[in-house]
């Protein structure tokens, strides 16, 4: 341990002793006539908060510092100067020497004329018993460096009595707390209050954001109204929500103490006002603003789309979003068209390559910058029926952007008002409309799925009950998806109805819909109870399928069902073999696929089978992650056939409506919905379908997301800044299958799920002289299939579901890097991996059906 560090850990000592007791000291101030002088020592460190071998960043810098009384009032205002001298800076300089060291490799800074020159400018601080009321300067100096006067000045700032107040210093205006003793103060500051110019941005779904956790405490040492030694310390610790391993910790450390107070220094100035004393002193005086304000470092390495286009056109296309190389190459293009102009996007939109065309179009909205936009709205032309699939490449692009802007939004209105649309762009466009809008929560939109607002509910209600069945059913799809808030008492009596045909007879899928409403969200007893009594008169199938439901939330330590439904069947009148024992084939299963310290990611499947033969009806499986108390629904895709009974010779359920033929899969990305894709429609086409098939797969989603987009300024007390960065990108590829066969009454379905996943995460620290970060990057190649088999010809149905995940190869890569004028060095480590690929067992009775099949098939 130095000896700094020693002597900052006394005096923590000395403090946490000292301030017991509440109590009030003198009014803090300065004496005239007399130089006051203390030695100031700053020290920042910027490290991993996981134990790496790679050492983080560390700078201190110490200096003597002068300050005496220039005015004062009878009011306890003092005008003080204050003046930084002899500042030396040193860094730790502890890394490996193979690494990339250049300069040199001494651990002294050395600072620039122009920085000392700087820094040796006195300020004026404006001091009324303790508060900060104003800073002052001749108006020169760069914003880095004024920032470090600032930090100093915030030393200065405190009240001499306990209790909590709002102050402004280099963090913002903050809520601080004193607790205040005999000759000591502490002070905490509370950073989360803090309120500030704006900057940076974060992403809408939060467990795609940072943990961010900030403390600030000060200790003073105060000896009759003179301040004897201040210390400060605070901390950040910053990490991604879904991976804390990989975070950053920032530390900073003040110290002030007495040097010397006896030093004859210059005389009061006899003025009456602060005005005539500060005109006295500086010919034009400046105000300086006591919040630091915020500024972005300036990459002089970045490269730029200019000088991308020169090469453009001799570059060999080949490029495979799935792949992780791709998706970095989105990382850097989000950065190059954040930084271009509208022409040379424009110029890059009109002669890339076609096979490019796509990917480039991903890119410019999510830059969403003024340029980029603009040199869309340009190039996509929404009347020209040769763009569609460039058209719905920027929908879905928009769809899924972390962070819309009114822009965007405002985009894609403009390109959908008043023309001729194809019709898949039309149905592509107003559901990206309602998810740019549920993201905004700006616009009032009704009737729109991915809205999910309030206001939509009165109108969901109004079809659920009283649409057609195919309405209905939609309408209650949509209700599933608002969040427990929103699922009124309202809501419940309209689902009550339905789900027990208070009015009229409702589609199964509909009433089951409504059931899983009342049981996900909050759960009355009543309800519970009311559910379970009615499956004695359901049909078995559904019957069936909602006891399974029932006993997944039992096993699901995060279902609300969960602790009453325990409650309920402890009555042995209900928890008894005619009421949870039913046959059938319908199931719901939930379970988990991972679990880290940071996330629970989990699987989910529901089959809903058809009362007579047996044919599946409809198939819903999901993934949800859950991460810091927050949740998202990753993917969810569903498998629905209708119809199908007539066509084998079966007759409908009594009371159900005839159903047209029809196959379809509708998914949710990322709490997007697509658009639902249609297998077939009718008999004729189900016979087209049959006959002419090629065997190829129906693309589902193809192209880059970018989950990520986090930027946030970090003023640190001590005027340093840190900068905070997160992007993560998935380059995704999902395509689907679906095979019948009437004549050996088989089916077989196949989702195939290939992604790259990339992410950046940053930390930097700027001085004047002194420039670090600290970087984490992880990427990773994941591929999922989940394929299904059904013969229908015998009884029972056999049905076997196989979820795979393919090997997942990922790699972390560490960076350090340190800059002065004397040195700069870049330090990496990085390590690699496999996870070995797997196939999920899913529940017994799959298992079972699986093996009966598969043999089968062998055979």
């Amino acid at each position: 341990m130095n000896s700094q560090a020693a002597s900052g850990h006394i005096w923590l000592i000395f403090f946490f002793f000292t301030s017991s007791a509440k109590g009030n000291l003198e009014t803090p101030s300065f004496q005239p006539g007399i130089l006051y002088q203390y030695r100031y020592s700053l020290e920042v460190q910027l490290d991993y908060v996981s134990r790496l071998s790679l050492q983080g960043s560390r700078m201190r810098a110490e200096a003597l510092v002068q300050v005496h009384l220039l005015w004062r009032n009878l009011a306890g205002e003092q005008l003080l100067q204050i003046q930084i001298q002899d500042l030396k800076v040193h860094h730790d300089s502890k890394h490996e020497k193979s690494q990339n060291v250049t300069g040199d490799p001494s651990t002294e800074v050395v600072l620039g004329k122009e920085d000392t020159a700087e820094l040796q400018l006195p300020v004026f601080l404006h001091w009324n018993n303790g508060k900060v009321e104003g800073i002052y300067g001749d108006g020169g100096g760069r914003p880095q460096t004024l920032n470090l006067k600032q930090g100093l000045i915030s030393l200065l700032q405190f009240q001499p009595h306990y209790g909590t107040a709002t102050e402004e210093d280099v963090s913002g205006s903050c809520q601080v707390t004193y607790v205040v003793s005999k000759d000591s103060v502490v002070k905490t500051k509370d950073l989360h209050s803090c309120t500030r110019p704006k900057f940076g941005f974060t992403s809408v779904n939060k467990i795609f954001g940072v943990l961010w956790q900030p403390t600030s405490k000060s200790f003073y040492s105060v000896r009759g109204s003179l301040i004897q030694s201040v210390l400060s310390e605070e901390s950040h610790e910053v990490s991604p929500t879904l991976k804390s391993s990989i975070g950053t910790k920032i530390v900073s450390r003040q110290q002030l103490e007495l040097v010397s107070s006896s030093m004859p220094g210059p005389a009061e100035t006899p003025v009456q006002s602060l005005q005539e004393a500060l005109a006295g002193i500086l010919e034009k005086h400046q105000p300086i603003s006591t919040i630091s304000p915020p500024f972005k470092r300036t990459c002089m390495q970045c490269p730029s789309l200019k000088t991308y286009l020169r090469t453009l056109g001799n570059r060999r296309v080949k490029m495979d979003v799935s792949k992780v190389s791709t998706t970095w190459q989105f990382h850097r293009f989000i950065q190059m068209l954040r930084d271009a102009k509208k022409r040379d996007v424009l110029q890059l939109l009109r002669k890339a390559p076609e096979k490019m065309v796509t990917f480039f179009i991903d890119a410019a909205v999510a830059a969403q910058s003024t340029a980029s936009l603009a040199a869309l709205s340009e190039f996509l032309d929404f009347s020209n029926k040769g763009q569609v699939p460039l058209l719905e490449q920027f929908l879905y692009a928009a769809a899924f952007s972390p962070r819309p802007s009114k822009e965007l939004l405002r985009l894609v209105l403009d390109k959908l008002n008043g023309k001729e649309l194809d019709p898949a762009i039309w149905e592509t466009g107003i559901i990206v409309i309602g998810t740019l809008a549920g993201k905004l929560c700006r616009m009032k939109l009704c009737g729109l799925q991915n809205a999910l607002l309030p206001e939509t509910i009165p109108t969901l209600l109004h079809y659920a009950e009283e649409g057609s069945s195919g309405v209905s059913g939609t309408a209650v799809s949509a209700l599933q998806r608002f969040s427990s808030q929103h699922i009124t008492g309202e809501v419940k009596k309209a689902m009550r109805r339905i789900f027990h045909q208070k009015n009229r007879n409702y589609e199964k899928t509909s009433r089951l819909a409504a059931a899983e409403i009342l049981l996900d969200n909050e759960p009355l007893p009543m309800d519970l109870t009311n559910i379970l009594l009615a499956t004695r008169e359901l049909e078995a199938e559904m019957s069936k399928f909602l006891l399974s439901k029932i006993q997944t939330s039992l096993h699901s330590h995060h279902h609300p069902a969960r602790k009453a439904m325990k409650e309920i069947l402890k009555d042995p009148q209900i928890n008894n073999y005619n009421y949870l024992s039913k046959t059938g084939s319908s199931s719901s299963f939930s379970g988990p696929l991972a679990v880290t310290d940071d996330m629970l990611s989990t699987f989910s499947l529901e089959l809903l089978f058809t009362e007579s033969g047996g044919l599946l009806r409809k198939s819903v499986s999901g993934f949800m992650l859950r991460s810091h108390g927050h949740q998202l629904q990753a993917a969810q895709v569903s498998v629905e056939a209708q119809g199908l009974e007539s066509v084998l010779g079966e007759s409908n359920t009594e009371g159900e409506e005839e159903q047209e033929l029809m196959a379809g899969m509708s998914a949710i990305f990322f709490e997007v919905q697509l658009r639902p894709i249609v297998f077939f429609q009718g008999y004729t086409d189900l016979m087209a379908k049959v006959l002419l098939s090629s065997g190829e797969p129906t693309n589902v989603v193809k192209g880059n997301v970018l989950l990520m987009d986090h930027e946030q300024a970090i003023p640190l007390q001590s005027g340093l800044q840190s900068v905070v960065k997160l992007q993560g990108a998935l380059g995704l590829d999902i395509s689907a299958n679906i095979d019948m066969n009437l004549w050996e009454q088989e089916s077989r379905t196949s989702i195939k799920t290939r992604g790259g996943l990339a992410i950046d995460f940053t930390a930097e620290i700027d001085a004047p002289f002194f420039q670090a970060s600290v970087k984490s990057q992880i990427e990773a190649e994941a591929s999922i299939n989940f394929d299904t088999a059904v013969r229908f010809s015998g009884n029972p149905v056999l049905m076997c579901l196989q979820l795979r995940e393919e090997q997942l190869p990922y790699r972390e890569i560490f960076t350090i890097s340190e800059s002065s004028l004397n040195q700069s060095i870049t330090v990496r480590k990085g390590r690699r991996g496999i996870i070995a690929g797997r196939e999920l067992s899913l529940h017994r009775a799959n298992s079972e059906m699986c093996k009966i099949l598969l043999t089968e098939t062998k055979e």
